[in-house]
């Protein structure tokens, strides 16, 4: 994958995008140090039906590099997964799907966002601590990986 001279842009994703979303992510959590759950298309296509659910996908030139899905209730909102694909990793598409993903959740009324994190994953902490986001907990054995139990710190950042 080539950089795009423009960054990377977001594009909302609906229940029509559900294998794309699933296949962006198991590429985006195929090592198994990054701690991420298996999603398949149905459990995309089952979050995005719920209410308050929202999906963006990035886009590197016009190829589908990450993904983002977040659920906001009352005023606070969740990324449940973001991810990635390796070979557009260090191309800023983390931090323009955070920024969609807070853009979104403050349109929605949030005051507020929350994320997991696997406490190994140090790229991806540098990336949420840039971007405002706080350590506020943390859950023992969160994730399930080869290698056995993986803590995951739980983050939150306020939104303007």
């Amino acid at each position: 994958m080539r950089p795009d001279p423009d960054g990377p842009r977001t594009v909302p994703a609906g229940l029509a995008h559900a294998p794309v979303l699933a296949a962006l992510h198991a590429l985006a959590f195929a090592d198994p140090d990054l701690s991420g759950p298996a999603w398949d298309e149905a459990a995309f296509a089952q979050l995005l039906m719920l209410p308050g659910t929202a999906a963006f996908l990035a886009l590197a030139g016009e190829e589908p590099a990450g993904l983002v899905l977040l659920r906001t209730a009352a005023d606070e909102a969740e990324i449940l997964t973001i991810g990635t694909i390796p070979a557009a990793r260090g191309r800023g598409i983390g931090l323009a799907l955070l920024r969609t993903a807070a853009a979104a959740a403050c349109d929605s009324g949030a005051q507020a966002m929350f994320l997991e994190v696997a406490a190994g994953n140090a790229p991806a902490q540098r990336l949420y601590a840039r971007s405002g986001f706080e350590t506020v907990g943390r859950r023992r054995g969160y994730y399930h990986t080869a290698a056995g139990p993986v803590d995951a710190l739980v983050l939150r950042r306020a939104l303007p």
